[in-house]
């Protein structure tokens, strides 16, 4: 399979098929599809994981598109103006926060996990619930607006408002920090925390701030 990034301001995926070519996709992201491509929608990890998926904002299924022939294209796109970035995950697992899933393929373990703080879970902005992906293969993330990549280092740690952060490595730790005295708390526009991220591991992070709506299962 071969897939494509196109686009500027914003970004859209083409796919093409060879026969029984497969990927997951977040629902209600397919524009276009020939004849010959079939989707439905499916549970990555069974029933067992559907609760967990609901509570994640992400909804209980993902759609699932295949090539029943050779010489087939889908195109795939978010639902806002963004940018797309490919993650292998060869580099290791990826966590995604609500809305920054668009596709994945190859042997991909698609589940959900909980934050490893509850403070984060809580106060942090990405949920109590994370996506997580893991196995062989490639995952797509969107981002609101520009999706900017960030490396840190280990022990280096960076501050992010909350909404600007779209997905990170399951290597990055994190949590939350208090912004910090009256002032700020009540004209910074920040709210009572933002989100810490401490390294090793890579971020990605979207310059604008997601709006918080949940996926229709």
């Amino acid at each position: 399979m071969h897939c494509e990034i196109v686009g500027s301001l914003a970004q859209h995926v083409l796919f093409e098929f060879e026969r029984d070519d497969q990927l997951w996709l977040s629902n209600g992201s397919i524009m276009s599809h020939t004849r010959h491509v079939e989707w439905s929608l499916q549970v990555p990890a069974g029933l067992s994981g559907a609760l967990r998926r609901s509570l994640s904002g992400e909804g209980m299924s993902l759609t699932h598109a295949r090539a029943t022939s050779p010489g087939q294209h889908l195109r795939a796109a978010p639902g806002t103006l963004g940018h797309i970035r490919a993650w292998d995950l060869s580099q290791g697992p990826l966590l995604t926060t609500r809305g920054a899933f668009l596709a994945a393929w190859g042997e991909v373990d698609i589940s959900v996990t909980v934050a490893r703080r509850a403070g984060a879970a809580l106060f942090g902005g990405a949920g109590l619930f994370l996506q997580h992906l893991s196995g062989q293969g490639t995952v797509l993330i969107q981002g609101s607006g520009d999706l900017l990549e960030h490396k840190l280092h280990g022990g280096e740690s960076q501050l992010v408002s909350t909404g600007h952060l779209a997905a990170f490595s399951a290597s990055v730790d994190y949590g939350i920090e208090a912004v910090g005295g009256v002032r700020k708390l009540l004209f910074g526009g920040e709210g009572l925390f933002m989100t810490r991220l401490c390294g090793p591991g890579t971020a990605y992070l979207q310059s604008l701030k997601r709006a918080s709506t949940a996926k229709a299962p």
